[in-house]
């Protein structure tokens, strides 16, 4: 039996519009619409889609916090809409929007409150909580208030907050959202040893993209509350492109000269002795970077993989327009880029 369990999973929700002056519409919206998927125990797992897509929902269903309208569900053999007490012993969550800590308190008593509801022996409690001090960097904060800390102090805070009872597994919700580019490297580089050291399954939905390509090695798309994809993150490319995916080739040459012109690639971009050639991912990029070796004054190449950002959108922009009539047009892929 796998860790999490989700077969033929649904929400629906009732919602009532107003149509008149006394007159209401009741309608049904699908928030999850027959999910099917499996995680190991000990897999880091990405969960990605559009606003509305579902994900937050699903996420709700694994804690318990909603019901499921249909479909079964299990996380560690539990049922969460029936046992969501015991659920709390086994399960870490962090929504990034929402703080599971208290605004008025030192960050401490935070913890030290979680330390009793959680009944965690004072030993282990001891151990968890200054490792995740190390680690993300919390030791100046423990004595400052949750209100008078910044978005990304507060992150780290939520994070350690979610493991000092050591959970078997840890919901990310957004967990680097309105970060800077050194919070967010030291967040997801926690992540990286937690998965390793302690085997935690992670299940992380972000719109930063970039959480995807350094944690997860494994990422499910989820669209208008259906699974689009489930695989390795490096098939994305082909499932979202038909097999048409590129990938880029920087050339760096001795001076700047006209644009190469080699067969099986194709001319982007130049800057000075810089140019950017694109070539089929199906592609091996041997021969092509042995011929601009051969009939280019070659200083330096690298080779870069297609952008997911890129590949989703286009899977989102087939499969809307595949059924544009019935949704009701196109949705956009929020993609959020690492700041500068």
């Amino acid at each position: 039996m796998r860790f999490i369990e989700l077969d033929g999973v649904e929400k629906v929700f009732a919602v009532r519009r107003k149509t008149g002056l006394l007159r209401r519409e009741r309608r049904e919206v699908r928030a999850v619409d027959g999910i099917s998927f499996g995680v190991e125990r000990g897999e880091m797992v990405g969960y990605i889609g559009p606003n509305g897509a579902g994900k937050s929902t699903t996420i709700k269903m694994l804690t318990g916090i909603l019901t499921p309208s249909g479909g079964r569900l299990r996380v560690a053999g539990i049922d969460p809409a029936r046992e969501r007490r015991r659920l709390a012993q086994r399960i870490g969550v962090v929504f990034g929007q929402r703080t599971t800590l208290w605004w008025d308190l030192p960050l401490k008593d935070s913890y030290r409150l979680m330390h009793r509801m959680y009944r965690i022996p004072d030993d282990r409690y001891a151990e968890n909580l200054a490792r995740c001090v190390e680690l993300l960097e919390l030791g100046e904060l423990l004595d400052v208030p949750v209100r008078q800390l910044s978005l990304g102090q507060r992150m780290r805070g939520d994070i350690a907050a979610a493991l000092l009872h050591d959970p078997d597994v840890l919901y990310l919700d957004e967990p680097t959202i309105g970060l800077d580019v050194v919070s967010k490297a030291r967040v997801r580089e926690f992540l990286r040893e937690l998965n390793a050291d302690r085997g935690t399954t992670v299940l992380l939905t972000t719109h930063d993209l970039t959480d995807i390509e350094q944690l997860c090695s494994r990422v499910m798309v989820i669209d208008h509350g259906r699974l689009m994809y489930d695989g390795e993150l490096a098939g994305l490319h082909e499932a979202g492109s038909d097999g048409g995916s590129e990938r880029t080739l920087m050339v760096d040459l001795e001076r700047a000269l006209p644009p190469i012109d080699l067969p099986g690639a194709r001319f982007i971009r130049s800057e000075g002795p810089r140019q950017w050639l694109a070539f089929p991912s199906s592609a091996s990029a041997a021969p092509l970077v042995a011929a601009v070796a051969e009939r280019y004054p070659l200083v330096d190449l690298s080779v870069r993989e297609p952008d997911i950002e890129a590949v989703i959108a286009k899977m989102y922009g087939e499969r809307v327009g595949e059924r544009g009539g019935e949704r009701g047009g196109r949705r956009e892929l929020e993609v959020r880029p690492e700041s500068q």
